[in-house]
């Protein structure tokens, strides 16, 4: 009897156990899937709630700033040449032409006593140190008044004229480095009545009695724009040597052509004979060389 209640209330127990365990969350074995002490029990958000995450406040979005970009990265202009030049006039504030009046050349308006430099380095040509222009007879070859001329390393002509004065050092055969002073802007010559400026043109080596070329044949203010504006290696070589080819290296005259009338001399005696004279012509203040290499070979 007191066996056959043992017996019921053990199957009672076994029941309750087997109860318990079902109530439990499944999880791996041996492992329970309650949560351990002290680890807080997940929040569950009621229903109809979102789960979006609250935006940045309006003093954190103004605090956040655009991250400056680099500095512009400076690409040096393309070399167009082996030939480095410079502009002109140095250290002055300058204007000038940019289109044909009558020749090609051009006239670079600037103070009185600003530097006329070597464009380039080279050789001295020729140089005028006096002001023989007249207005009663105007002649071509003396209309720059001072001047000075240089047979550049690119074997171009450069000529600065109406300069109020030439550097004393110069004289034809003087090789010259580019930057180099070769006179101080004036207005001699034709420009007396005129603001001071340089008469700049571009042109070959041809002797003086072909002044004309001298005066300019090459048409300037591309080349001055890119020296000025810091590409300084566009030549005018190039186009110097095609026009050059063109007309020949004395072309004939044909703007501003105007000479001195020659005055007729006196017969000599009959009966004596009169050594010649030296001639003194429109070129007395030039002094020249026969054409010389820039490079220094005759």
């Amino acid at each position: 009897m007191q066996t056959g209640l043992i017996g019921r209330w053990a199957a009672v127990a076994g029941a309750v156990l087997l109860t318990g365990a079902c109530s439990q969350v499944s999880g791996l074995a041996g492992v329970s899937a309650t949560a351990p002490a002290g680890v807080p029990a997940a929040v569950t958000s009621p229903p109809g709630a979102t789960d979006a995450q609250p935006g940045p406040s309006p003093e954190s979005q103004a605090a956040e700033q655009q991250p400056k970009g680099d500095d512009p990265v400076e690409v040096p202009p393309p070399k167009l040449s082996k030939y480095t030049y410079t502009f002109p006039v140095k250290d002055c504030k300058t204007t000038y032409q940019r289109k044909l009046l009558v020749l090609p050349k051009t006239t670079i308006w600037a103070k009185r006593g600003c530097a006329f430099v070597a464009p380039i380095g080279g050789v001295v040509d020729e140089v005028s140190t006096q002001n023989l222009w007249n207005p009663a007879t105007d002649q071509g070859s003396q209309r720059e008044g001072r001047f000075v001329s240089i047979i550049g390393e690119d074997g171009v002509r450069y000529l600065g004229g109406h300069l109020d004065s030439v550097a004393k050092s110069l004289k034809p055969g003087v090789r010259v480095k580019a930057g180099q002073v070769l006179g101080r802007v004036g207005n001699t010559g034709n420009a007396r009545d005129t603001a001071t400026n340089l008469y700049f043109a571009i042109s070959w080596k041809a002797g003086p009695a072909y002044w004309w070329v001298r005066r300019g044949m090459v048409k300037p203010w591309d080349y001055l724009d890119a020296w000025r504006k810091g590409n300084r290696t566009l030549s005018p070589r190039e186009e110097t040597q095609a026009l050059r080819s063109k007309l020949g290296e004395t072309p004939s005259c044909t703007v501003q052509c105007a000479v001195v009338k020659q005055v007729p001399q006196a017969q000599p005696t009959p009966g004596r004979t009169k050594r010649p004279r030296p001639r003194r012509d429109q070129d007395d203040a030039v002094i020249t060389l026969s054409p010389i290499d820039p490079s220094g070979q005759p």
